[in-house]
């Protein structure tokens, strides 16, 4: 007898799918200038179709194919134009997007109106407007990121584990206390499955075992402390490591770097 998934209803969702990532990764946006050459550097885009709507653009990997953005709709002229970088775990949600994100701004008045604002600053440039746009950006990547998740946008990877309802509650457990000795029964749980179905489920949708999404949350977050300074002990008791030995052992086949070398370098860079 086949075994029923028993799904959470969004209305029921009682936990913050994004804060906790949101916390931790940078946006960085930088502003291009509307020439042919400028533009086609960028990844995000607010475009004004010929048939008078706008749409919004992301991609988040570098676009290989230059001509791409101009396919998007015929005639578009670009409004605003940027290039978008995230550090951090950040990085981790950029990629588990789609290769291209197209959002019609008339579906997503929430979007639409930060972009507005986007393109405002763009057009009408004024003191104090890289911080401003920058701040914007950041916004709309959040607000993107939402829109995404609540959409469906993604068909494997984090955005999607994020967007199914038993799978983010274990996501958002591990993002929120990566310190906690957690196993395969303990994540089950919290994401209300058995053993085996948490197991299948995650690793068709993640594309990884829980583990490994673990190890590798546990890694992105000590990298950070590392590089702002924090010593190896307390980092590795901060993320979840037994010692700072297993932390630099763990660290080393992920980076293919010691954590003292991360060390030495903010040491430089100070």
């Amino acid at each position: 007898m086949a075994t029923v998934l028993a799904e959470v209803q969004p209305g029921e969702l009682r936990y913050d799918r994004l804060s906790s990532l949101i916390e931790r990764f940078k946006v960085e946006a930088y502003i291009l200038q509307n020439t042919k050459d400028d533009v086609l550097q960028g990844n995000f885009f607010i475009l004004q179709c010929a048939q008078g709507f706008r749409k919004l653009v992301f991609l988040p990997s570098s676009p290989d194919n230059p001509t791409s953005i101009k396919q998007i709709c015929d005639e578009t002229v670009v409004l605003a134009g940027a290039r978008v970088e995230f550090g951090g775990p950040g990085s981790q949600l950029s990629t588990a997007l789609p290769d291209c994100v197209e959002i019609d701004l008339r579906d997503a008045p929430e979007l639409e109106s930060l972009a507005e604002l986007v393109v405002e600053e763009v057009l009408s440039p004024r003191c104090g407007g890289a911080a401003v746009i920058n701040r914007l950006c950041e916004v709309v990547m959040i607000r993107l990121l939402r829109h995404a998740i609540l959409t469906g946008a993604a068909g494997s990877g984090l955005i999607a584990g994020l967007a199914h309802p038993n799978l983010a509650q274990a996501l958002v457990a591990i993002h929120e206390n990566p310190a906690k000795p957690w196993r395969l029964e303990s994540l089950a749980e919290v994401a209300a499955m058995s053993r085996t179905q948490f197991a299948v489920h995650f690793k068709t949708v993640m594309g990884e075992t829980p583990g490994s999404y673990l190890s590798n949350w546990r890694l992105a977050l000590a990298k950070l402390d590392l590089e702002a300074g924090h010593s190896l002990k307390s980092v590795a008791s901060r993320v979840g490591f037994v010692s700072p030995t297993a932390l630099s052992r763990a660290y080393q086949r992920r980076y293919n770097e010691l954590p003292r070398h991360v060390a030495s370098k903010t040491v430089m860079a100070v």
